[in-house]
């Protein structure tokens, strides 16, 4: 029986078991009702599993298996988003104007006569009209530099005359300003960068152009790290996020670490806590402390008392770098086949103790993230975000309708409860925590009687330091959208280049998706920042210098 014929059928039924004033009745239909919910949705799973044994078996007789043949537009996979809710809480954001006549630059003025040969004598002047055409012209600039040589018999020595500092190499900064553009802010193929050029005449091979993208770009990496820098300076948090990657075929990771000055990325082959330290840090992990934190740690993380026992007298209050880090684990294990979970416990619970304790480069204090398991821990609090916790109400598809109301009810009190948490945003106080705080404590102890949806209203309570870390600071966004977006420019770029081929191709990726998307949030030209660098004129500030400017300014407006 298909879904909809069972909901309808569910739907004649028209019971409400909370009305009924007998308890034990109201229990027994609650009850049959769960039972109809969980067998429809055991039902469910076993026509998957079924589904998947048959093509396995039509594999095995040589035969193909079911088609995975997408749906159509009537037939999308559910909705699980919860931003049209979330929406309806923020306040409507004012329209920017549409006007553009004064952000377009004037290059030059023409005038149009007016023929006075056959008009009246008393005609009068009185201004002009005038309409803005915008353009563009695009045509080569090939410059041929005649160099002049002298020679000194005397000194038996030639003098030649120096190029313009830019030049380097055969083409000027235009072009390779262009290329980066056209690779990183709008998102082309490099064969599709080769074609346009050529059509304008430009003499180019494919070859050279990946060479401009992917070779020679130690001061935009450098440009990447000051970036990070200033970005992990600018705020209390940060928000991180990851998407898939390709690097040569194989599956990687790409980290997104941002917040509202600024947006870096990071390719990494794993994501675990390590990787993300790595980040966070900004180098290799160089030392691992293992003071009383890092055995509060490694109890955390399950180790057995006997080991905590003998780590604790091999190195207890120590601090040790890569080689005596692996000096230890060769000891506790001298299998190197054995205990691989259990080393990277170790490793992990002294490289967090040292990342929160460094003085050389800035600790994060708050992680803003999904729950993910490699992100906690890590820093001092980790704040979860609103809106994923939402999709997992999103994800509960009760076939009951009882149960469907029961959902819809309770979300509504679920977004009620984020609008009251943003105005606290805007006027915090002390006794609208208390209040919040206690308003948390009854919505997220509510009894619907529809199991699932108990059950995933007890893991939201469990969330609550987390999810109220912005009653203790209301700088906090509610959700991690910012870093979600991120990972949307890396999908798009992904959805064109497929994957990077080799680890200056990486690099170059991370670097300018770092560069083009910081001087977005900015308000910069991706486009003449990099000619900026690539001509070596070095007139605008770097972005890291604006990113502090930007945090200054908004301190200044906050204390005013």
């Amino acid at each position: 029986m298909k879904q909809k014929s069972i909901e309808q059928q569910l739907e004649s039924i028209k019971i409400h078991p909370d009305e009924i004033p007998d308890e034990d009745v109201s229990d027994a239909i609650n009850l049959l009702f769960q039972l109809v919910e969980e067998s429809y949705i055991e039902n469910e799973k076993l026509k998957i599993e079924n589904q998947k044994l048959r093509d396995e078996i039509n594999l095995l007789k040589g035969e193909q298996g079911k088609p995975d043949i997408s749906p159509s537009k009537k037939k999308q996979k559910r909705d699980v988003s919860s931003e049209t809710e979330r929406k309806k809480q923020e306040p409507s954001r004012q329209k920017r104007s549409k006007a553009k006549k004064h952000k377009i630059k004037i290059d030059r003025t023409e005038i149009c006569t007016v023929d006075l040969t056959d008009l009246p004598d008393d005609i009068e002047f009185k201004g002009y009209q005038n309409l803005v055409v915008q353009g563009i012209i695009i045509k080569t600039d090939n410059v041929e530099y005649k160099k002049e040589v002298y020679y000194s018999p005397s000194q038996n020595k030639t003098y030649i005359g120096e190029l313009p500092i830019w030049v380097e190499g055969e083409f000027n900064p235009e072009i390779k300003s262009l290329v980066y553009t056209m690779k990183d802010v709008s998102n082309m193929s490099e064969p599709t960068i080769h074609e346009f050029l050529r059509n304008f005449g430009i003499h180019i091979l494919p070859a050279t152009i990946s060479r401009i993208l992917t070779k020679n770009n130690e001061i935009f990496d450098q440009e990447k790290d000051d970036i990070v820098l200033a970005g992990i300076s600018s705020t209390r948090y940060q928000q991180i996020d990851d998407t898939c990657g390709r690097v040569r075929g194989q599956n990687h990771f790409v980290q997104i670490l941002c917040n509202p000055f600024y947006t870096a990325y990071f390719t990494i082959p794993h994501k675990d806590c390590l990787s993300i330290l790595k980040i966070l840090q900004g180098s290799e992990i160089k030392n691992y402390n293992f003071n009383e934190e890092a055995f509060t740690l490694l109890e955390y993380f399950r180790l057995s008392k006997n080991m905590i026992a003998q780590i604790r007298d091999m190195v207890f209050g120590q601090i040790l770098d890569n080689k005596q880090m692996e000096q230890l684990l060769e000891k506790i294990f001298p299998d190197p086949d054995k205990g691989k979970n259990l080393r990277k416990r170790i490793m992990e619970a002294g490289a967090i103790v040292a990342y929160q304790q460094q003085t050389d480069y800035p600790v994060i204090q708050i992680l803003l993230s999904d729950d993910a398991p490699q992100f906690k821990l890590i820093t001092k609090w980790q704040a979860l975000c609103w809106v994923h916790d939402g999709r997992n109400y999103k994800k509960l598809h009760p076939i009951v309708p009882l149960h469907k109301e029961k959902l819809e009810k309770f979300l509504d009190r679920y977004w009620n409860y984020y609008g009251k948490l943003l105005e606290y945003k805007k006027n915090p106080s002390s006794q609208m925590a208390k209040i919040l705080s206690a308003e948390y404590d009854k919505l997220f102890s509510t009894k619907t009687k529809y199991r699932a949806l108990d059950e995933r209203i007890a893991k939201t309570k469990a969330k609550k330091a987390q999810l109220l870390l912005v009653l203790k600071y209301p700088e906090l966004p509610l959700h991690n959208n910012d870093a979600e977006l991120g990972a949307r420019a890396q999908v798009r770029k992904r959805d064109v280049s497929l994957h990077t081929m080799t680890k200056d191709g990486t690099k170059a990726n991370d670097t300018f998706m770092t560069i083009v998307q910081t001087a977005k949030k900015l308000g910069v030209s991706s486009y003449e920042y990099i000619h900026d660098r690539v001509s070596k004129s070095y007139c605008m500030p770097s972005l890291s210098e604006l990113i502090e400017a930007k945090k200054i300014a908004e301190i200044n407006i906050d204390a005013g």
